[in-house]
């Protein structure tokens, strides 16, 4: 399938989706469970255009949202109803339980939010996804993922273009709790890496991550010689706590030389209360940051849950900040909805000291809805 022809058959999915949610908000219908999953039911495009036995399955999911100010973010087209990810995806994955195995997987996405998903690490344009013909206006095309999996035993090794193990948000939206993302995520994480990780389970309380990386951001290239380490760690250290540590050393690219250190602290509250630390220091030739984002989620049942995040980011010598308070509503398996309300505040850009130079960080409020239909 051509990159033109993917892309056309997703917005013709995302426009589908757009017609049939309005029309079951307009019967009244919308929220109501029964109806929902009659209209949104599990589509498994593996068993539909694959054989069952062939170990290779395809889906994705398409995201849609409004907000009515920039956030500077991602969010950054207010008063619109914007595609932020139309996604497909093809996977095969690597068991190494029986001796060894392979696997493999190819994103390819289109949206809003396809400008950050791009490899713009690279040393220039016109290169792997971070290309000139790529781009419609403020909607991008970009490949976040493309990469093969060795596996043996309790070990695995993935080579290519993957998305980084470090942060606690991540670039697909289906796996966040909230519609925006947090600042520190944007400005202080990497989005993607190319080059080889493994990954190797110590015990059923302690991963093992180690590999070589072309700095962040690239795809399939190294900008100014980029050559970094990637390592670190998954440890389980109660049974309703575990930490994450990621860092990377070297040559990060458009960052030039420097270290990176990515903490994540998640906790098990009780059955239905969670809460995660997530922060990140970073001392490089562009910018020196640390950031400490604290989510806190709670879930009603299996239809609603309630979460609120508060972030501090010093960047540059500059203090940033974000309060954001969502719910998520599935009335459905395979569909939720998104409404929050963040505010952001900086004293430094207020005052004119802004490093990252967008008045969109000084201080507003931000109302944002959106809808994700996975498939």
């Amino acid at each position: 399938m051509g990159r033109f022809s993917m892309r056309s058959w997703l917005m013709t999915l995302a426009v589908g989706f757009g017609c049939a949610a309005s029309a079951s908000a307009a019967d009244g219908e919308f929220f109501s469970g029964e109806r929902a999953e009659e209209i949104f039911s599990q589509v498994d495009l593996g068993d539909t255009l694959l054989d069952e036995d062939s170990g290779w399955d395809i889906g994705g999911w398409v995201q849609a949202g409004y907000t009515n100010n920039s956030d500077g973010v991602l969010n950054t087209r207010p008063d619109a109803l914007n595609v932020h990810q139309a996604w497909l995806f093809i996977e095969k994955i690597a068991d190494g339980s029986d001796g060894l195995d392979w696997g493999a997987r190819v994103d390819a996405m289109y949206g809003l939010d396809g400008e950050n998903t791009q490899s713009y690490g690279n040393p220039n344009r016109n290169f792997w996804d971070f290309q000139d013909s790529f781009d419609h206006g403020q909607f991008h095309n970009a490949l976040p993922q493309a990469y093969g999996v060795l596996a043996y035993d309790k070990l695995s090794v993935k080579i290519g273009h993957f998305y980084t193990p470090a942060g606690y948000e991540v670039v697909p939206a289906n796996g966040n709790f909230f519609y925006s993302h947090a600042l520190a995520w944007n400005f202080t994480e990497p989005f993607t890496h190319t080059g080889a990780l493994g990954t190797y389970t110590l015990s059923d309380d302690v991963t093992l991550y180690g590999g070589w990386v072309a700095g962040w951001d690239t795809g399939f290239t190294q900008n100014q010689g980029s050559s970094a380490f990637i390592g670190g760690a998954t440890v389980k250290v109660l049974d309703d706590v575990s930490v994450a540590y990621i860092t990377t050393i070297g040559n990060l690219g458009a960052n030039g030389d420097g270290n990176s250190h990515h903490f994540v602290t998640t906790v098990a509250l009780t059955d239905k209360l969670n809460y995660a630390l997530s922060s990140d220091i970073n001392n490089n030739n562009v910018f020196n940051s640390f950031s400490a984002g604290n989510y806190l989620i709670y879930n009603v049942n299996d239809k609603v849950g309630v979460g609120g995040r508060a972030e501090w980011m010093r960047f540059n010598g500059v203090s940033y900040n974000e309060i954001t308070l969502g719910v998520n509503i599935k009335p459905a398996s395979n569909l939720v909805i998104r409404p929050e309300i963040r505010h952001q505040w900086s004293p430094g850009a207020q005052g004119g000291n802004n490093p990252l130079v967008n008045p969109a960080f000084a201080d507003q409020s931000i109302f944002g809805i959106d809808v994700i239909l996975t498939f």
